[in-house]
């Protein structure tokens, strides 16, 4: 989907949407860049290999770089699990990106997805809860304690997938 020179073009943006939040600099505008269309994007924010910071959007109305730029940014200064980032960090930490592919609804069923390759997102109400393919393989999680785990993301119950809305979704992953 994105060529090596958009993958660091990306990063780019983001470490650089990182470091103007974290010293109170004025939000980046990427200006156009030549890039596909995205069903959305997420910035995953580490340091020491710890997580930092993840925020994202299933909205693109600003164009994919917009997106990288704005998530990079709040990832770093607006995640509410985290303090924001201090300058301080900025050198020890690495950047991931997540860029989404289109949601697909699927059947509230085990064998409907692949872990390692699809994210999930599960709906009910006005709550709705997005996990990325690479959680449940670094966590190890089985087919139902990752539709469980983003249930819970949700704020419902972890059975709540039987009856919820449930889509899949496949991720373009990339860092540094």
């Amino acid at each position: 989907m994105l060529t090596d020179a958009q993958r660091k073009t990306l990063l780019d943006l983001a470490r650089a949407s990182v470091i103007a939040g974290v010293t109170g600099g004025h939000p980046l505008d990427p200006g156009p860049i030549d890039l596909p269309d995205a069903s959305g994007v997420f910035v995953t924010i580490k340091r020491r290999g710890e997580l930092r910071g993840c925020l994202g959007t299933l909205d693109n109305r600003h164009g994919l770089a917009g997106e990288v730029a704005r998530c990079a940014r709040d990832s770093a200064t607006e995640d509410p699990r985290f303090p924001p980032v201090s300058i301080d960090e900025v050198d020890e930490l690495t950047l991931e990106i997540s860029v989404l592919g289109p949601l697909e609804e699927i059947e509230s069923r085990l064998d409907a997805f692949t872990i390692g390759e699809h994210g999930l997102v599960v709906e009910d109400g006005v709550r709705r809860g997005l996990l990325l393919p690479q959680v449940a393989t670094e966590r190890d999680w089985t087919p139902e304690q990752f539709l469980s785990q983003t249930c819970v993301k949700a704020g419902l119950p972890p059975d709540a997938w039987r009856h919820a809305r449930v889509y899949r979704f496949a991720a373009e992953v990339f860092g540094d």
